[in-house]
């Protein structure tokens, strides 16, 4: 893979520099242009898991940050964390080294690939990676870029040899508007990161132009069960795009030329969902799906994951053979362990849509089973506009357990979580501070046959693996 520009470079191999390298989106541009040749360094406060298997593979990870990190670098690529004051960004400037965030930089990499971006408030990361997993499966080696790792593949990023490249588009700071796709997927649309997004309109602003970013030739693929999605549909139309609608409700994909919709949908013995995918697309035989993750909300990705197949031209019974050797990705309904009799498990869920799909899931999968959720709220504008939904999200938890609020890129606020389970109308809901004092309330708590679901987009994670050491 050679990003433009690249081969103007002297024989030396190029030299990139990240700054914020353990985050998930600069780890996986980071992995995917060392597999391509390029030299590559990073920088962060600490090291994430993320960063620690890139050391592995042998990056070069400096643990803060300092002038002299950037030495010999031909670029720098920063993640939107990272401030203008930052050290290795003045000194960057001041030695004429060029500086990227990755909305400037995703574009160069996707130049010389067919792209296909998938982008939505929910559901992005587990699409892309069943995209990735059914391409490699059916020998096109794809290039892909994932929000997490993927079990499948052991990673969240890889540089294929084939001619697709396959991204999960991020809103966040209008990252995905530097993208170059041929195929969209949308999967749907609610007001998420209020700190860039002050209102909904305005994030939907942001999708209307990610999918005016489609070239002629390009394709939409968007839920309609959603109706922001769905109304992008008619957008793409209007622009001569094509267009196709996919759904687990059948009665609206009718509305759509090209379609694909989900029938006879049923739990099986893996806990996940059984339907038959049907579509108008190059095709009119129904194919039969099995999927081991589980969530009924699953069962939309892989038909947004499908449809991506079918557009391609490729062999839809082969692709769902492949979707059912899907096994997720990290920190989406992972299962940590099992130790004493508690199933411990770890999702993503950061958002009260993700949360109650979540636990929905949970329910389903361990039904007779006590569902204890920790949640970590995640920054304090996610937290504090979307509070009213927040609070009635727990509905399928038999007992919350609500941690401080994890700050992330915010300055800390007097706000805290203790307001947040003073308004919840849940029965059992508990406010227990700091991950320390949290692990040692689970510890006096939990008992054999639990489930314990932790659901954190920031450090909470840890508490699965202490709790599985103190177990």
């Amino acid at each position: 893979m050679v990003i433009a520009g690249s081969e103007k470079s002297t024989s030396r191999k190029t030299r990139v520099h990240f700054i914020g390298i353990g985050g998930s989106g600069l780890s996986a541009i980071a992995r995917l242009l060392m597999e391509s040749g390029y030299v590559v360094t990073g920088s962060d406060k600490t090291l994430s898991p993320f960063a620690v298997d890139l050391q592995q593979a042998g990056v070069t990870v400096y643990v803060g940050h300092h002038p002299r990190n950037i030495a010999g670098s031909d670029w720098v690529v920063r993640s939107s964390a990272i401030p203008d004051d930052n050290p290795e960004v003045e000194a960057a400037r001041q030695t004429g080294i060029p500086v990227y965030k990755r909305a400037d930089f995703l574009g160069r990499i996707m130049e010389d690939k067919y792209g296909i971006a998938v982008a939505g408030t929910h559901g992005k990361t587990t699409t892309t990676a069943m995209i990735a997993w059914m391409l490699s499966v059916l020998g096109r080696d794809p290039s892909f870029i994932i929000g997490g790792v993927s079990n499948n593949f052991g990673v969240n990023a890889h540089a294929g040899q084939g001619d697709v490249f396959v991204i999960e588009a991020d809103e966040y700071d209008r990252m995905f508007l530097g993208l170059k796709p041929r195929i969209e997927v949308i999967t749907n649309i609610e007001h998420d990161h209020p700190d860039i997004f002050p209102t909904f309109r305005e994030m939907k602003s942001a999708f209307q132009a990610f999918v005016d970013l489609l070239p002629p030739d390009g394709t939409l693929i968007a839920c309609s069960d959603d109706e922001s999605a769905f109304s992008l549909l008619s957008r793409a139309r209007q622009n001569g795009r094509s267009v196709v609608a996919y759904s687990t409700h059948g009665e609206l994909t009718i509305n759509s030329p090209q379609w694909m919709q989900s029938r006879s949908v049923k739990l099986n013995s893996h806990g996940g969902y059984d339907f038959t995918a049907v579509t108008n697309l190059n095709t009119l035989e129904p194919i039969d799906v099995s999927l081991q993750v589980p969530g009924e909300h699953n069962v939309s990705n892989a038909l947004a994951a499908l449809a991506v197949i079918v557009v391609l031209g490729l062999p839809l019974y082969k692709a769902s053979s492949a979707l059912a050797e899907f096994t997720g990705t990290g920190r989406r309904f992972e299962l940590h362990g099992e130790t004493k009799g508690v199933i411990i498990i770890d999702d993503y869920a950061h958002h009260p849509t993700e949360i109650r799909a979540t636990l929905s899931a949970a329910r389903t999968r361990y039904p007779d089973q006590i569902i204890k959720a920790v949640w970590q709220p995640h920054t304090y504008s996610r937290t504090q506009t979307l509070l009213f939904d927040f609070v009635k999200s727990f509905s399928d938890a038999d007992e919350v357990i609500v941690t401080d609020i994890y700050a992330a890129r915010e300055p800390k606020q007097e706000f805290t979580s203790a307001e947040i389970v003073s308004a919840m109308p849940h029965k059992s809901a508990h406010y227990t501070g700091s991950i320390e004092e949290t692990i040692e309330y689970l510890l006096k708590d939990l008992r054999s046959g639990d489930v314990l679901l932790v659901l954190s987009a920031g450090d909470a994670d840890r508490i699965s693996t202490e709790i599985m050491k103190a177990l």
